[in-house]
C-alpha cells in the first residue's frame, strides 16, 4: 500500500505532511483553500469544496485560470469514479482558411483567433446540479467577496502577473482587442505587488450573474449576449450560437494498471493518455533507486516516446485514427520499450495498428473525492477581456494545426488537444485519491512522476512533491531541477542527452495530493513547494 508515513525527501522542503479526518482541501493558494474547507464545515461535501475553491481560484490566481477557461473533473462518489469534460469547441467561424486568410501561418497565442469557448462555468454549474449539496450561488458567494472587496496577491502569484504584462505589452500594438486587459487586471498600469490588495468588480458582477443564474448567462443569457457582441465589435470569431450550444460532458475515465495500482485520467482529447503511455512503457522495468542515472534515462526515453504518439495521434476522439485501447495495449508498450537502450533518442511516433489533456484536490469524511482542473492555458489566456465583466477568454485554440492532413487539425466545431488533466488513483476498486501537477506539457510527465514516486519509490505525498523533477523539452534536450543529484547531469550529458539545469522552478509544474486510507479514513495530503499553495485540513 501507498505510504502515508512522514518519511522525507532528502531535499525535502520545509512543507510538512498534513492529515485530517473530515476533510481536506489542496491548491496553489492558501485563500481559496480556506474556502473550500468552509463550505465543508458548512455541510457540503467535496464537491462543494471544489467548486468554491474553483470561483475563487479565478480571482486570486488569474495568472493561470478563469472564468473564460476550460475545465475538466474526476469524482469518486458512492463507489464510482465519474468523468467530466468541460472543454470547448473551435467556434464555427473559425478555421484553417480562415485563419490563413487573415496571414498567419500558424494559430497566434494572442488575441481573438485562438479563442475557444469557455467550459469552465459549465463545469462548475454541472458537478453542483449532479453531485453537490450547498445551494449553487453559497459555492460562489466567497469568490464574489474576495473580487468585490480584494484580497492580498500571493508572492508567486505576483510574479506571474508581472510577467503576464510583459508579454501583453509587447504585442499589445498588434491586438488592440487586449486594451480591456490593462484597464481590469492593473493597478494604475502596474501589476500587483505581493501583499498588495487587489480588487476586480467587474469580475464580482459576472461572478453575481453566474451564481444567480446557475452559470445559464455565459452561455444563454446576458452573459452570453456581451461576450458575444464584443466579439463582432472587435474582429472574433466567437459567437452567440456558439455558447448557446456548449454543454459540459460527462465521460468514461481511461485507466492503466501499474504494478497493482489503477492510474485514471480523462480520456482524449486530453493528455492523460500520454502519462498512461509512459507508465506502461515503463512498468516492464524494474526500479530499485529513484535518482539512479538509469532510472531517469528510462523515464525520459519513455516520456519522449509517449508524448511523440500523443502529438501524433491524440484528437477529439471521433477525429482519432488510432484507438486508445491500441495505445495502452501491452503489445504496443513492448514495441515502444524496445526502443530504449543507454543512449538518448530522437522521438518520433510509432505505428500502432489503426483501430476503428489551475489544479486542486478535495475530500470529506464520507470518503467522496475530488480530482478538478482549469485554466486559460497560457498565463491570462489570450488576452482578450470581455469589457466590464473581468471575463479572461482563454487562448486553447492555439494548440490546433493548420495542416489539414493532422489529426489535430483545426475544424468549425472541433474540440483540440488538450493540456490540462486531472489524476485519481485507486487499488482494486477502492480509491485511494486524487493528484495533479499544473503546466501546460509538464503535465503528463509530473503525473508520471507523481506516479513513481508514490509506488516504485514509497514517498508519501509531500515528499513525492518535493522531490526534484526532470522535464523533456523537445528533441533531446532535457531540463532537470537544480535539487537533483549533481552527478545525474553528467551521466545524462554522456549518454546523449542535451541537459539544463533549471533554476527557476515555476515550469516544473505545480501538484496536490490527497490520498485516503482505505482503512481508518484518515487523510493524507501534500502541496506543491514551488508555489504559494497550502492544505486546508479538517
Amino acid at each position: 500500500m501507498l505510504n502515508f508515513s512522514a518519511q522525507e525527501y532528502p531535499y525535502a522542503s520545509q512543507r510538512s505532511l498534513v492529515f485530517a479526518r473530515r476533510g481536506m482541501v489542496a491548491t496553489s493558494q492558501p485563500l481559496a483553500a480556506q474556502i473550500g474547507l468552509d463550505m465543508l464545515k458548512r455541510g457540503g461535501n467535496a464537491v462543494d469544496a471544489a467548486v468554491a475553491t474553483a470561483a475563487a481560484l479565478t480571482v486570486v490566481e488569474p495568472t493561470g485560470c478563469g472564468i473564460g477557461g476550460d475545465a475538466f473533473a474526476l469524482v469518486w462518489i458512492k463507489d464510482r469514479l465519474y468523468g467530466l469534460d468541460a472543454s470547448g469547441q473551435a467556434p464555427a467561424a473559425l478555421s484553417i482558411d480562415a485563419v490563413r486568410g487573415a496571414g498567419h501561418s500558424r494559430i497566434p497565442l494572442h488575441g481573438w483567433t485562438p479563442v475557444t469557448v469557455p467550459g469552465c462555468p459549465a463545469a462548475w454549474a454541472e458537478l453542483s446540479a449532479r453531485f453537490g449539496r450547498l445551494p449553487f450561488a453559497e459555492l460562489l458567494a466567497p469568490a464574489i467577496e474576495l473580487a468585490e472587496d480584494g484580497f492580498p496577491v500571493s508572492p508567486v502569484i505576483a510574479g506571474l502577473w508581472q510577467g503576464g504584462l510583459d508579454k501583453f505589452r509587447a504585442v499589445r500594438g498588434d491586438h488592440p482587442e487586449l486594451d480591456a486587459w490593462f484597464t481590469e487586471f492593473l493597478i494604475d498600469g502596474r501589476a500587483p505587488r505581493a501583499g498588495e490588495i487587489f480588487r476586480n468588480p467587474a469580475q464580482a458582477d459576472t461572478l453575481r450573474e453566474l451564481a444567480a443564474t446557475r452559470c445559464e448567462s455565459f452561455y444563454r443569457g446576458e452573459l452570453a449576449r456581451r461576450i458575444a457582441a464584443h466579439a463582432e465589435r472587435s474582429g472574433g470569431y466567437l459567437r452567440a450560437d456558439d455558447l448557446a450550444g456548449y454543454r459540459a460532458q460527462w465521460v468514461e475515465p481511461i485507466s492503466l494498471n501499474y504494478r497493482g495500482y489503477d492510474v485514471w485520467e480523462i480520456p482524449p482529447a486530453g493528455q492523460g493518455l500520454v502519462a498512461l503511455m509512459a507508465l506502461n512503457i515503463l512498468k516492464g522495468f524494474d526500479f530499485a533507486d529513484r535518482d539512479s542515472p538509469d532510472t531517469w534515462h528510462r523515464q525520459l526515453e519513455a516520456m519522449k516516446l509517449a508524448y511523440a504518439d500523443g502529438r501524433a495521434y491524440i484528437s477529439q476522439p471521433d477525429c482519432m485514427r488510432v484507438s486508445v485501447a491500441e495505445l495502452l495495449s501491452e503489445g504496443y508498450a513492448a514495441q515502444r520499450r524496445a526502443l530504449i537502450d543507454e543512449r538518448a533518442l530522437e522521438p518520433h511516433p510509432g505505428k500502432p495498428r489503426a483501430g476503428g489533456t489551475v489544479y486542486l484536490a478535495a475530500a470529506d469524511g464520507e470518503g467522496n473525492l475530488v480530482s478538478f482542473i482549469q485554466s486559460n492555458y497560457h498565463g491570462f489566456g489570450s488576452g482578450v477581456v470581455i469589457p466590464g465583466t473581468g471575463i479572461a477568454l482563454q487562448n486553447r485554440g492555439a494548440e490546433f494545426s493548420l495542416d489539414p492532413a493532422h489529426v489535430n487539425a483545426l475544424a468549425p466545431g472541433k474540440k483540440t488537444f488538450h493540456t490540462i488533466i486531472p489524476g485519481f488513483l485507486s487499488k482494486d476498486g477502492v480509491p485511494l485519491g486524487p493528484f495533479g501537477v499544473m503546466g501546460a506539457y509538464m503535465q503528463p510527465q509530473g503525473h508520471v512522476q507523481m506516479v513513481m514516486n508514490l509506488v516504485d519509490f514509497g514517498l508519501n505525498p509531500q515528499a513525492a512533491l518535493d522531490a526534484p523533477r526532470w522535464q523533456w523539452l523537445g528533441d533531446k534536450r532535457i531540463g532537470i531541477e537544480h535539487g537533483a543529484p549533481r552527478s545525474l547531469a553528467a551521466v545524462l550529458t554522456r549518454r546523449g542527452h542535451h541537459v539544463e539545469v533549471a533554476h527557476d522552478l515555476t515550469s516544473y509544474g505545480r501538484g496536490q495530493i490527497i490520498l485516503r486510507d482505505p482503512v481508518s479514513g484518515v487523510l493524507c495530503g501534500g502541496c506543491e513547494p514551488r508555489t504559494d499553495s497550502q492544505i486546508a485540513a479538517w
